[in-house]
């Protein structure tokens, strides 16, 4: 008999819209230059979803996959968690929508929305159900589809943003490996930093709202900046204190994909190489929930990602939010 659950990563997904939108296409649309986004966050190229097409179709595809590498079925999942700021409606929730599409009608299922740092938020939960003995398998989802609350005459922000979606399936385990620790925090006197004001309760959608541009993304973008270089820092300092590892004992490091700058200078500070902090954000942008997810398989696919690898992820987001988590693979 088990004593101590714990909980690995078993399976992974990922699921990108096949258009690309350039710097190069955003030089047509708004004043800014390919070497002017590029020196300034990173980012050459993101993902845009195709008309017709919705985030839960890109969380299937993505759930698909982590099941299919999991050896598993849709009917063993106990719990999905879908970590998103875009829905594809207010109600009902993304994760009942993929769950009817998966058909995996023993699984609970809900919404977790914490911005940039969705998935870490939801990866935490899933792990909580699993080492409590109520749940042994669940699907957790980053998903965005950004480029649908994207102001594409706004310079400031619609060069960051792209669309995707990872997903992974984890489950209990008996074995010395899993999640060791995590991190959540929050800071919501910094709400109006990454806000879209309008479509909800409090600014119901009308005529002036839409005429005013109320319904895309607004970001304070060095405030962002600042806080999230301090927050990632503190939180990688609380992981590695508590799970009493130095920084380069690390294998990778998985930072939410917002901006170059703030990578290299975390990465930089740790004196890691860059192997062991990857970069999607020049391919990608920046797909809030979905980044780390999306990374994560990349490396699987590449087999850089194996069995006894240490591991942190750290991201940082609207709400305002942010957390961190140590596993060993």
């Amino acid at each position: 008999m088990v004593s101590k659950l714990n909980t690995i990563i078993t399976g992974t997904g990922a699921a990108l819209p096949s258009q690309t939108i350039t710097n190069l296409d955003l030089e047509k649309m708004v004043d800014t230059s390919d070497e002017w986004i590029v020196s300034r966050t990173g980012i050459r190229e993101r993902r845009k979803l195709e008309d017709g097409l919705s985030s839960v179709d890109l969380s299937e595809k993505a759930s698909r996959e982590a099941l299919r590498r999991a050896a598993l079925e849709p009917s063993d999942i106990d719990l999905i968690i879908v970590a998103t700021v875009t829905p594809d409606h207010p109600t009902p929730s993304s994760s009942c929508l993929l769950q009817a599409r998966l058909q995996a009608f023993r699984a609970a299922a809900m919404d977790i929305s914490a911005g940039c740092t969705g998935f870490i938020y939801a990866l935490a939960v899933a792990h909580q159900f699993i080492c409590s003995g109520i749940y042994c398998h669940v699907l957790v989802v980053g998903v965005e589809v950004l480029t649908r609350i994207t102001d594409w005459e706004d310079r400031n922000t619609c060069i960051l943003f792209g669309d995707g979606a990872g997903a992974v399936v984890v489950q209990a385990t008996g074995e010395e490996r899993g999640i060791l620790n995590f991190s959540l925090k929050a800071d919501g006197r910094g709400a109006d930093l990454l806000i879209v004001p309008a479509g909800g309760s409090a600014m119901p959608a009308s005529f002036e709202t839409v005429q005013n541009r109320m319904h895309s993304i607004k970001m304070n973008g060095n405030e962002i900046f600042k806080f999230a270089v301090r927050v990632v820092e503190e939180t990688l300092s609380e992981l590695m204190e508590r799970g009493k590892i130095k920084a380069d004992a690390l294998d990778f490091l998985f930072l939410h994909q917002a901006n170059l700058r703030i990578i290299e200078h975390i990465r930089k500070r740790l004196k890691l190489p860059p192997s062991k902090v990857p970069v999607s954000i020049d391919r990608f942008g920046n797909m809030s929930s979905a980044t780390i997810p999306i990374a994560i398989h990349e490396e699987i696919l590449a087999g850089h990602l194996k069995e006894g690898s240490l591991v942190a992820m750290v991201a940082f987001g609207a709400g305002l939010t942010w957390g961190g988590l140590l596993m060993k693979w």
